[in-house]
């Protein structure tokens, strides 16, 4: 079997159009898609600009309660840049954090989705 790359992830919200404001003008995603996908449901997928790998915003999965996705990572080649960036932007991220592979910071999204943002020690 021969797998290519992760394509889209689901990331589940309370309500698609908070979440699509948070996404495209607190963090900057592009939208890929915004479409009807059934009498109640929207699919929104949404990317970083030049990204390969793209989120769609749920609210059907029961499994999936909002805020319910921690640990997606976000790289960055100036932590501290973005970092002052998300604060200008309402946005309460933790300290940078300082290890031997990079510097990273956390934060979330207005459903407590968990996010980390990396600099990787090569990028400095």
């Amino acid at each position: 079997m021969k797998l290519n790359r992760i394509d889209i992830f689901s990331v589940p919200v309370a309500d698609q159009a908070r979440a699509k404001a948070f996404y495209t003008g607190v963090l900057g995603f592009e939208v890929i898609r915004d479409e009807p996908m059934g009498p109640d449901q929207r699919w929104i997928q949404l990317a970083p600009p030049g990204a390969e790998t793209s989120i769609t915003l749920v609210t059907w999965f029961e499994t999936m309660p909002p805020g319910s996705l921690q640990g997606m990572v976000l790289n960055t080649d100036d932590v501290e840049a973005a970092h002052a960036e998300l604060g200008r932007r309402g946005v309460v991220p933790s300290d940078i954090t300082h290890a031997p592979w990079g510097r990273y910071a956390t934060f979330t999204d207005p459903d407590g989705n968990g996010w980390v943002l990396v600099e990787a020690a090569a990028a400095r």
